[in-house]
């Protein structure tokens, strides 16, 4: 099973963002990266009407929709927890969920002070880093949004040693 790292911060810190420039970084270094994105609210990638919803009605516990490269999967599982989301990752080097605070796998928050009065995992002892582009007397490494290349290699040397 691939290490699992979750993105933390609170609403609108900027946790996808942040995704979205490091993704690339880690491919380029020529790793396989899993995304698990928690929704707090649920989702529905199902529409009504559609042959997978109608099957889902029907009773089916998974239901795949395949096509050329590519495959999407809607399942029930017993949880939302990490713990039962990272088997369908084997193939992964490095699952990194966005969200899932609550969680126990190892975080890296950004934080936003102009728009939150503190971090949300400050106390967790989880908490491997910051990212903040004002100084914070934190207790574990920081860094600054626009330094996803250090962020990248903090990640994969904590994560992926000898990579």
């Amino acid at each position: 099973m691939p290490p699992v790292l979750s993105i933390v911060g609170k609403s609108e810190s900027g946790k996808t963002t942040l995704l979205e420039k490091l993704i690339p970084v880690l491919k380029r270094r020529g790793l396989r990266i899993g995304i698990v994105k928690h929704a707090h609210h649920g989702f529905d990638m199902d529409r009504k009407g559609k042959d997978s919803h109608r099957h889902r009605q029907a009773g089916a516990d998974a239901v795949m929709i395949a096509s050329p490269g590519q495959i999407a999967m809607i399942k029930d599982v017993p949880s939302e927890s990490l713990n039962d989301l990272v088997p369908f990752f084997s193939d992964m080097d490095l699952l990194i969920s966005e969200g899932f605070k609550r969680d126990r796998a190892p975080k890296i928050e950004i934080f936003r002070p102009e728009r939150h009065r503190q971090p949300a995992c400050l106390d967790d002892e989880n908490l491997m880093a910051m990212i903040c582009d004002t100084p914070m007397a934190v207790g574990v490494p920081q860094f600054s949004t626009s330094d996803v290349e250090a962020i990248a290699d903090f990640i994969i040397h904590r994560f992926l040693p000898g990579r």
